[in-house]
């Protein structure tokens, strides 16, 4: 493969590229989860069902998962400051689409055409990153980055709430725009081209295969959290997408050039840290997904007094993200691993006894302390991954973990939100038969009520139980973290598995 471009990073000016990115990825976020706590009233407003109106977020992250894999080769093909322009403008358009949308076809193209920015947007931040930071400084740039991943999903619930409470829903959208055009402005300011470009080839077959991979099994566990498991649409399609898969991950393994670098498992770190972030990231959707649930449908707390209670720990997350990322690159990433998945499994444990008395300041206590532990992890983790690999496989590696982490956040979804209904249903019936009530008799709704209200508690609490399990399973393989041996640039040797001294 020839090479068009060398770069050299040395004299490139870092902190008005990282600002810009910084301004891309907490905007692209943001606008994600944003979305939440406006869909009841997106529902009523644009006239269609629950299920229809989950596809403004189910869409969103179908598009992600399909057009992370390709992001290797588009950063291999394109100059770093085009694709950070051009993937900023598609989400503006995105934005501006959803901003005037007045049906839901219309919302759901906006939507559609955001994920498509964004989908690249973050594999791109990922890779700038580790291109212009030397080593030595990487926990500190990728605790900034941190800032934007982990500050922007605990913020949306209270702004949207808040707008939500005050506005048109549409008015999400318009506060997102002028942000999304300001990091456009700075990009085609201050964006350097950080990365080599080449003329790779495009295998097209591997980009169906992993379409209909990614997007059935994304789909059809999106689909089993709103419906069943046994619905003839959700097992036709986690069929076609494992079988699609299957076929992907081959194809890959045997190509020299692939569009998904799987080699990138054989350095053992990196393979170790993906893991333990893919099961981080599916019980965190157990505080964001079950939390609301509780707050709004059983204690009849707003929108906004929900978000609010999320704030402190939203705060918290924000500060810690860059104290995080210098301890990590201070003593690395095994020991705040470990404190960090103490932390979360003990509070995740605590929301597991979840009741109709449970005090609010106990419960931002709780969620506080979660995101105290939350934030040492997640970000250096993925670095101390990151760092195993040669420069030459970091977009790979940088796309394969987030492919795997945007997987693992549908799938933690869709697993947590039909066990807790699944307990729900189980509950109730286990309680009308033990009351000895008929539950088509009118006289009884208030106890049906009741004994819904309470089924509902117990199904979240056992979702939680299940949270927990999973997070003790990262917090057993984080004690197996250790530092290793750095590949310079340019290094194509065979991965060597030997730790770095102390």
């Amino acid at each position: 493969m020839n090479k068009e471009v060398t770069v050299n990073t040395a004299n490139v000016k870092k902190w008005p590229i990282v600002m810009a990115l910084l301004i891309g990825a907490f905007v692209s976020i943001l606008n994600q989860t944003l979305m939440n706590v406006a869909l009841p009233s997106m529902m009523d407003d644009l006239g269609v069902s629950a299920t229809t109106i989950q596809w403004l977020a189910t869409g969103f992250m179908l598009v992600n998962g399909v057009l992370i894999p390709i992001s290797a080769y588009l950063m291999e093909r394109f100059t770093t400051r085009m694709l950070f322009i051009s993937a900023m403008i598609l989400f503006s358009i995105g934005t501006l689409v959803c901003g005037i949308g007045a049906n839901f076809g219309m919302v759901l193209t906006g939507r559609l055409i955001q994920a498509a920015g964004a989908g690249v947007l973050m594999p791109l931040m990922n890779v700038v990153f580790l291109t212009i930071f030397p080593i030595e400084k990487r926990g500190q740039a990728m605790g900034m980055m941190g800032i934007a991943m982990i500050f922007a999903p605990a913020v949306g619930p209270t702004l949207s709430g808040w707008v939500i409470e005050n506005h048109p829903w549409n008015v999400l959208f318009w506060i997102i725009l002028p942000f999304a055009i300001l990091s456009i402005i700075l990009g085609m300011i201050f964006m350097k081209n950080v990365t080599e470009v080449s003329r790779p080839k495009l295998d097209k077959l591997s980009v169906i295969l992993s379409t209909l991979g990614f997007g059935g099994v994304l789909y059809g566990f999106s689909e089993a959290g709103s419906t069943s498991w046994g619905e003839n649409e959700v097992i036709i399609s986690l069929i076609i997408g494992v079988l699609a898969l299957v076929l992907f991950l081959w194809r890959q393994i045997k190509s020299d050039k692939p569009l998904l670098e799987f080699r990138v498992f054989k350095y053992d770190m990196f393979a170790l840290t993906t893991v333990i972030n893919v099961v981080i990231t599916m019980a965190m959707y157990a505080a964001m997904i079950l939390l609301p649930i509780y707050l709004q449908k059983i204690r009849g707390f707003s929108p906004l007094e929900s978000g609010l209670l999320l704030m402190p720990g939203a705060i918290l997350m924000g500060i810690m993200s860059p104290i995080t990322g210098m301890i990590f690159d201070k003593i690395g990433a095994k020991w705040l691993a470990v404190i960090g998945l103490a932390i979360t499994t003990i509070t995740t444990w605590e929301f597991s006894n979840l009741s109709a008395a449970t005090t609010y300041t106990h419960l931002i206590l709780m969620y506080t302390t979660r995101m105290f532990g939350m934030s040492m992890l997640m970000m250096p983790i993925q670095t101390a991954g990151l760092n195993q690999l040669p420069s030459r496989l970091n977009a790979h590696g940088t796309a394969m973990s987030n492919t795997l982490r945007t997987i693992a956040g549908a799938l933690g979804t869709a697993l947590l939100v039909t066990i807790m209904s699944t307990r729900t249903k189980d509950k109730v019936t286990e309680m009308i038969v033990s009351a000895g009530i008929n539950p088509k008799d009118p006289a009884n709704a208030h106890q049906l009520a009741q004994i819904t209200k309470d089924a509902t508690i117990n199904g979240i609490d056992y979702a939680f139980v299940v949270a927990t399990g999973i997070t003790l399973v990262a917090f057993v393989l984080a004690f197996f973290i250790r530092k290793v041996q750095i590949h310079k640039e340019g290094d194509n040797k065979k991965p060597e598995m030997k730790p770095a001294k102390a």
